[in-house]
């Protein structure tokens, strides 16, 4: 980390600048699901919400966009309205300067404040950076779902990981 990390809700003059690095993760891991770029509209409704409690924040480290957080809604039922998604995306240069940490802190506190009492990370189960990520910041292992994607040739495991956080 080069300066001050500000976190930014995500605005539309962001998404050209966000969507290369979720890009970055499409084209070169497994990561993403995708297997192909999304469009800037498509990037759009995977980094904007209807309900105002689920939101992207921008990570800015000494004023440059270097990632993005965000939490989603779980489930489109009303007794999962307590539980949300969380997803983190770094720059390939901003990964390993404590960064994941302090983006997974910064949304639990969101998070809370919208009255969210557990947070899911689905992850794909070759990324073993985020599952790290996720088990020293509090996150258990949950679940664990063998084959279900394809991509690079490669059938895909994903797991999920939960933090209860109030």
């Amino acid at each position: 980390m080069d300066g001050e990390i500000i976190f930014k809700v995500m605005k539309e003059e962001y998404l050209s600048e966000v969507l290369p690095i979720y890009s970055y993760y499409v084209l070169n891991t497994t990561a993403s699901f995708h297997v192909q770029i999304p469009t800037l509209e498509q990037m759009r409704q995977m980094v904007f919400f209807d309900n105002v409690k689920y939101k992207t924040f921008v990570i800015l480290d000494n004023k440059q966009i270097c990632g993005y957080v965000l939490i989603t809604k779980h489930k489109d039922r009303e007794a999962y309205d307590a539980t949300a998604e969380v997803t983190t995306y770094l720059k390939p240069d901003s990964i390993g300067k404590g960064l994941g940490s302090i983006a997974l802190s910064f949304i639990e506190g969101y998070a809370k404040q919208q009255g969210i009492h557990v947070l899911l990370a689905i992850i794909s189960g070759q990324n073993e950076a985020s599952i790290k990520l996720c088990a020293k910041n509090g996150y258990t292992k949950c679940a664990h779902f063998k084959e279900v994607g394809q991509k690079f040739g490669q059938l895909l495991d994903i797991v999920a990981y939960q933090k209860i956080i109030s």
